[in-house]
Parts: structure tokens; sequence; C-alpha cells
């Protein structure tokens, strides 16, 4: 029974490959739309506090992944461009002082600000799209 079963699928799958019927169908006037150019936007996260506090400070790259840096002083920036048409932007931040705060601009808009006035000072800013 096996044997009839694995004899009459492989005439089946050989019958398909003389008749073409594996073959898909191309259509020559069927073209790939391009997508449409757009301008790059520059995201920037900047986390401030008091002259010469410094903090730990954890945000997503331009290629979205976590980094994480320890003892930045403050004021500090980072710029970067982003080459995706949508992205997402998170920053978070704690000081050595009892105040800190953070802001995501998108092509220097503000998109997203924080200040948080406490011991040992916590912020964070989300952007949810850019």
């Amino acid at each position: 029974m096996l044997v009839v079963a694995c004899a009459g699928g492989f005439t089946v799958s050989r019958l398909h490959g003389i008749f073409g019927s594996e073959n898909r169908p191309a259509y020559a006037d069927t073209k790939v739309e391009d997508s449409k150019p757009f301008n790059p936007k520059h995201l920037t996260y900047e986390v401030f506090g008091p002259a010469g506090s410094v903090a730990s400070i954890s945000y997503f790259d331009a290629n979205s992944e976590p980094t994480f840096i320890e003892g930045a002083s403050l004021p500090w920036t980072l710029e970067f461009e982003i080459t995706e048409t949508s992205a997402a932007g998170s920053v978070l931040a704690q000081s050595n002082s009892d105040s800190i705060g953070c802001r995501i601009l998108v092509d220097d808009e503000v998109k997203a600000e924080k200040i948080s006035n406490q011991h040992n000072a916590f912020t964070s800013c989300l952007l949810k799209a850019a």
C-alpha cells in the first residue's frame, strides 16, 4: 500500500513538471513601484541638570538598539539621522543630583520633554513615532 501511494505521488509530480503546471506565469506589464523618496529626519536626545552632575543614561540608538552610558557629564546630547520612514525614540536618565530633565527633538522641534525634581532624580522621555 505504501509503495503504491509513493509511486502515485511521484507520477503526479512528474506529470506536473512535464505539462508545466509548476511554472507560474510572469506578467511583463507588472512593475514594482519604487517607494517615494523622503527627507531623513534628525533625532536629538538631550539630558540636562545642574552643572557638574553626572547621570546614567539609557536610550535607543539609530538602529533601535538599547544603549547604556554610565557617568555621563550633564548636559549630554546625542544627535543622529533617522534612515527609516518611521522611528521611535526613548531616553531614560538618573542623576546624582536632585534635578534632571530630558528632551527629544525631531528636526530641532521638541517632541517630548520631562523634568524631575527629587532625590537622585530619574526622568524618561518617549517618542512613539518620528
